[in-house]
């Protein structure tokens, strides 16, 4: 099962539980208990791998982390509308501007996990991430090798029979700096 998971729908769920325990969800998660500790370290483990494998070009790797039909909404980055694609296509559209010529660091910390009745979880977490492009640094292409972002993730995860995977993600940016031509230009 795939949900679209966007800040509107965690605020509409959040909403039908008494006001101080949605606050208290949103921001603490839930509380970890024996039942769940392994499990909420384990889709961090996923989500600071997932970030691991996309700085190392390991796209086999962050591949195996999703199911295979997503829901993914980067909006606040590039615009559109959330989408629901194959996770190949994620892959490919990273890969395809992450090149080797084109360096990424992404960095993640606060996470938070909110177990569902359903069996799923999200994981809320605050991300940073900087493209470094050496061609950005030419004057006619901004003159700044560097493009930098910070913002929210939401992961949404789904028990498979080969562990938590993740089927929708969100990122809104609420910060960004540098240049743009880095952050939009593939690598060669």
């Amino acid at each position: 099962m795939t949900r679209t998971i966007t800040a509107p729908i965690i605020a509409t769920l959040l909403a039908t539980v008494p006001p101080l325990q949605a606050e208290t969800r949103a921001f603490s998660g839930t509380p970890i208990t024996a039942e769940t500790l392994v499990d909420q370290a384990e889709m961090v483990r996923i989500a600071d791998a997932l970030d691991a494998a996309v700085d190392a070009k390991d796209w086999t790797l962050a591949r195996s982390f999703f199911i295979e039909t997503i829901e993914v909404d980067f909006t606040s980055l590039v615009g559109g509308e959330p989408a629901t694609i194959p996770a190949d296509a994620l892959i490919s559209g990273w890969s395809s501007n992450l090149t080797e010529e084109k360096t990424s660091f992404h960095l993640r910390g606060n996470h938070r996990v909110i177990f569902e009745e359903d069996g799923s979880a999200t994981l809320l977490s605050h991300g940073y991430a900087w493209n470094q492009l050496q061609r950005g640094a030419l004057p006619e292409n901004g003159g700044e090798a560097l493009w930098e972002v910070w913002g929210t993730y939401l992961h949404s995860f789904v028990e498979t029979g080969e562990g938590w995977k993740i089927d929708a993600m969100t990122f809104t940016a609420t910060a960004e700096r540098g240049n743009s031509f880095v952050r939009d230009t593939p690598g060669s």
